[in-house]
């Protein structure tokens, strides 16, 4: 090696570091009585670089740090560093027969799905017997059976798929955003559309609010501030030819739905497309896949996961997989096809996060904590509506009756 090409692996992995530190992910990163971790990969780099390009695309106008934007909701919640335990605590990572499996049991009805899972009556506690069911069974095995059940959960094994490169660049100012995402991901490339100038309103069903109402309140407040809300149930025929009316008006759909359940609300997003329109499908690995995920295990099944000096696998930030593909998501809808046409982004978050696993910075480096910046918050813009709250103007302005 040339000792021009020395120096710049040398100054490309100093700023790995550096986008690292900065980030406050080594903060989350490590066994809490160990030290905090450098993590391998560069995500760190690829979210500064997707606001960097968020900044030129907006004239300036939204000006972030894409690496800081990875760990805001840790910030809010207080969360921090649980070796193979995520950060909210809500995911494991086990050992298999034959590696590790990342496992979610974060929503009230995955103890049962569990149980379920591993063919035993369900208990409060689903762990101890996860876990033992875990160290006999393959990781292939544990999949095909995650995804007949709904289960959030996945061996860690690498990712070869690619997420998909922005077209030419586009306003997105005065756009009409209709996102049907919740908890993070979504929700944070609809923030960054609204800072941008777009018109975001959030659509939620009687039955399925989003989950992160019951959150942190500041970081819904963060994520939503300055948008309207929307609720309709797509079972009343009324409510349901409004919801098509209101997703035709649109110029950017987001939603983070397996295709088969938008079809049961009677949206077609390939027809949006074909009609002009930008429509965001954010899934856990691709619309092709059944299989569902979080942020926590969908970052370390595709491999983002740090090491400790016995190469057990430890977990990243805190469901850095949401933030890494919000910043994507929307660096994607900031841009549009040359010709004008419309366009269906499939956006896998598995693809996203494999992305940033550059294999030439591959390895785990502990680091002092006086040398990493804590998770830090932002301050909010605006409130965040009352599910519903504006389900009546927008519907009188679109001139629509829902029932």
């Amino acid at each position: 090696m040339s000792d021009t090409s020395g120096e710049a692996a040398s100054n490309t992995t100093a700023r790995r570091i550096l986008d690292w530190a900065e980030s406050g992910v080594p903060a989350l990163t490590g066994f809490p009585s160990g030290p905090a971790l450098i993590p391998p990969g560069v995500a760190a780099t690829v979210a500064r670089e997707h606001t960097t390009r968020i900044a030129a695309l907006t004239g300036g106008r939204v000006r972030l740090d894409g690496a800081r934007l990875l760990t805001e909701r840790a910030a809010c919640t207080g969360s921090t560093r649980g070796g193979t335990r995520s950060a909210g605590r809500a995911c494991r990572l086990l050992p298999t027969a034959d590696g590790w499996a990342a496992v979610s049991c974060a929503r009230p009805d995955d103890p049962v799905l569990l149980a379920a899972l591993i063919g035993r009556d369900a208990v409060d506690d689903p762990w101890p017997a996860v876990a033992e069911w875990l160290r006999t069974h393959p990781g292939a095995e544990l999949a095909e059976r995650a995804e007949l059940l709904g289960v959030a959960a996945g061996p860690i094994a690498p990712v070869s798929a690619k997420p998909p490169q922005p077209l030419r660049p586009r306003p997105v100012d005065n756009l009409r955003v209709v996102d049907f995402s919740a908890l993070w991901a979504g929700p944070l490339c609809a923030h960054l559309l609204g800072l941008a100038g777009a018109r975001v309103i959030k659509v939620e069903t009687p039955t399925r609010p989003d989950g992160a109402r019951r959150g942190e309140p500041g970081f819904y407040r963060l994520l939503h501030g300055g948008h309207e809300s929307v609720v309709l149930d797509p079972g009343d025929p009324g409510q349901r030819r409004a919801l098509r009316e209101l997703v035709a008006s649109a110029d950017i759909v987001i939603e983070a739905s397996r295709p088969r359940a938008l079809a049961g609300f009677g949206l077609d997003a390939r027809a949006f497309a074909d009609a002009g329109g930008t429509w965001i499908s954010i899934t856990a690995h691709g619309r092709a896949s059944n299989r569902i995920g979080f942020g926590d295990d969908i970052a370390a099944s595709a491999g983002l996961v740090a090491r400790a000096s016995d190469d057990t696998p430890l977990f990243v930030g805190d469901a850095i997989a949401d933030p890494l593909t919000g910043l994507t998501a929307a660096v994607l809808a900031m841009s549009a096809p040359a010709d004008g046409s419309g366009q269906l982004w499939d956006i896998s978050m598995s693809a996203v996060v494999a992305a940033t696993l550059d294999p030439g910075a591959a390895a785990t480096v502990p680091i002092d904590e006086s040398h990493i910046v804590a998770p830090a918050r932002r301050v909010a813009t605006g409130t965040a509506p009352e599910s519903g709250r504006d389900t009546a103007t927008v519907l009188a302005e679109l001139g629509v009756r829902p029932g």
